[in-house]
């Protein structure tokens, strides 16, 4: 795996996904806290939001950004991506992509919602003006200019849950139920602090709509092993930066995961 800045061992993004529709939202309503929380451990994330936020709920967005944070785009209305033709994709990007900028937001980054980049696949990233993309996989890495900075499964909140990732809950706990809160907060720390050791990328991924069925309790846990990792912690935006910046040490790719919610 590639060298990290400052000798860290690993790297991680959080990311929150899922701003919601409008200001009325019970994620929106969520927002102020968890910027707070953010703020007091000093930790940065990516926040990745639906483009009709930029129409129904700017604000959210403003302050997202003032605080800090990254925003990236995750499809117009949460579009399943990888079931959308390319033609199809490209015009989601630039609806998206012009409605932010309206609000002085440049966007960087695509995270797929249902985790697969489809038929576009980088290329229209790309002719969007995107330097990377967070699908679903393992390992970060270049192709064709764009970062590929993956997200897996089993560091996802919504798979403690969601009907069509059993075998991944079957992975992490030797069941194919669902998992409680507690249960997703022990999983997520030990994966937190194991990528010391296994010096590698990963992103953790929480959703806004998800954060009263983590607790509070859970989602300072959370906070607190990141506020204290020996990975480096950053945007995906930055992370994007140091992997394009260093395409020699990630020569050995990202494996993209099929899986999906879908």
């Amino acid at each position: 795996m590639g060298q990290w800045p400052g000798g860290a061992r690993g790297a991680l993004c959080l990311s929150f996904d899922n701003l919601g529709v409008d200001a009325a939202s019970s994620a929106a309503a969520a927002l102020p806290g968890l910027l707070e929380r953010l703020a007091e451990r000093e930790l940065s994330a990516t926040f990745f939001a639906e483009g009709v936020n930029a129409e129904l709920d700017p604000d959210s967005l403003r302050a997202i950004g003032a605080a800090g944070h990254e925003v990236a785009y995750h499809a117009w209305l949460h579009e399943q991506w990888g079931e959308l033709s390319a033609a199809g994709q490209a015009e989601n990007l630039a609806r998206g992509v012009s409605a932010f900028a309206a609000l002085g937001i440049e966007l960087s980054g695509l995270r797929p919602p249902g985790g697969q980049l489809g038929a576009g696949g980088v290329a229209v990233l790309r002719e969007a003006g995107l330097r990377y993309a967070s699908p679903a996989g393992a390992g970060a890495g270049v192709e064709d200019g764009i970062a590929l900075l993956p997200f897996q499964w089993r560091h996802v909140d919504a798979t403690a849950m969601l009907p069509g990732l059993d075998p991944v809950r079957e992975e992490m706990t030797g069941s194919p139920d669902q998992i409680d809160p507690d249960t997703l907060t022990a999983f997520l720390s030990r994966e937190i602090e194991e990528n010391e050791q296994r010096d590698e990328f990963i992103s953790i991924v929480l959703h806004l709509p998800l954060l009263a069925w983590l607790g509070e309790s859970n989602l300072a846990t959370i906070l607190s092993q990141l506020s204290s990792t020996r990975s480096w912690v950053g945007r995906c935006d930055q992370l994007t930066d140091h992997v394009l910046s260093h395409p020699e040490d990630f020569s050995a790719g990202t494996t993209l995961d099929p899986s999906s919610w879908g």
